[in-house]
């Protein structure tokens, strides 16, 4: 088979030959015929995360080990499986990655991708830049139907990473008031998309990239703001009808988070999921006074993968811009994706 690894932190990917592993108990072994291309897989190919104020988190200290094959976002066929599998043979089935131990008190509650010793594909195990991937057990494929494979790969985390935050917002909120989201990348044209299916009214989309603010209008955008405005908080809140109750930033760097903040009403709530880096420093009484809220949230849970693929299945979801390239451009595609050029999701197709 043929992967492309990070042999060494921050040089381009190498396209390794070697054996197809061999699956063993549980394990089901995958074809894969669409991997996606994410802003996590340029973290980690360059072996860090921005903290602020020079500081950064190693992945080495996250217990990262080189060489990794990347990819995290992986559609495949079932070549090898356990006896009596419920899996069929040439059906697409789309990988939940964020596979945790499975036996600490996070992973029985469900929340694997919490657990404190994970084992992510394209992270923490082999990934989805290859011809082949190995999957621990089929509870972890998840049918996509009819769905194209392209189009299903960034449900596993760019789709998911967004109905999770957006599922974490009071309902009420979500169907009565402006939502704003930050970035228009691939997270946030998928939050756009996902906004509009479950009923949001009205989507605020701060985005500096002329192109991409396009994407996220025609994705169902109200309408799609450059932050660099000099006016920006007082536009978004006339469009808002006064402060803003939910922002799901996709960006979080230091400068979006303290902007998100700032346009919050109180009582309001920023969902923060981008993880570009930096730091802020947040009056610790203004906090309770103004009763706003700053919630985390990586990825998401199995269960939401498998509500989310069904929402999608449904036609409710409009799809996003997909580019598809071979296997072999994987360094030019992460390279791609790290310049900027990029409206929506770059997916490789082995």
């Amino acid at each position: 088979m043929i992967s492309y690894q990070v042999q060494a932190f921050s040089q381009p990917l190498q396209a390794i030959e070697h054996a197809a592993p061999e699956p063993q108990g549980d394990e089901c072994l995958l074809n894969v015929v669409a991997a996606g291309v994410c802003h996590t897989d340029i973290h980690t190919w360059h072996g860090w995360y921005d903290l602020g104020n020079g500081n950064r988190l190693s992945m080495q200290e996250r217990g990262i080990n080189l060489p990794l094959t990347l990819g995290h976002e992986i559609v495949g066929q079932v070549i090898k499986a356990p006896i009596g599998s419920r899996l069929q043979a040439g059906r697409n089935y789309l990988v939940y990655p964020w596979i945790g131990c499975g036996q600490c008190k996070t992973c029985r509650r469900g929340d694997d991708q919490l657990c404190p010793t994970p084992r992510f594909l394209g992270i923490f195990r082999p990934g989805g830049y290859a011809d082949h991937v190995l999957v621990p057990h089929e509870k972890y494929l998840i049918d996509i139907g009819n769905l194209p494979p392209a189009q299903a790969a960034p449900y596993a985390c760019s789709g998911l990473t967004t109905f999770s935050a957006i599922r974490k917002i009071n309902p009420r909120v979500l169907h009565e008031e402006t939502i704003v989201v930050v970035g228009a990348g691939g997270l946030g044209l998928m939050a756009v998309s996902l906004l509009k299916a479950l009923g949001a009214p009205r989507i605020i989309v701060l985005e500096t990239h002329p192109e991409r603010r396009q994407a996220a209008e025609h994705a169902g955008a109200f309408q799609a703001l450059d932050p660099a405005r000099p006016d920006l908080a007082d536009a978004v809140r006339t469009l808002a009808g006064g402060g803003v109750w939910a922002v799901i930033d996709c960006v979080g760097s230091d400068q979006t988070v303290q902007q998100a903040l700032d346009l919050l009403i109180k009582g309001g709530q920023l969902i923060l999921v981008g993880l570009f880096g930096g730091a802020i420093t947040l009056p610790v009484p203004l906090a309770p006074i103004r009763a706003i809220s700053l919630q985390g949230s990586y990825v998401g849970r199995l269960d939401e993968l498998q509500a989310l693929m069904d929402l999608v299945k449904s036609g409710a979801v409009a799809p996003i811009p997909v580019t598809c390239c071979p296997l072999h451009h994987a360094p030019r595609a992460l390279k791609n994706l790290e310049d900027g050029n990029v409206t929506g999701r770059t997916v490789l197709q082995p």
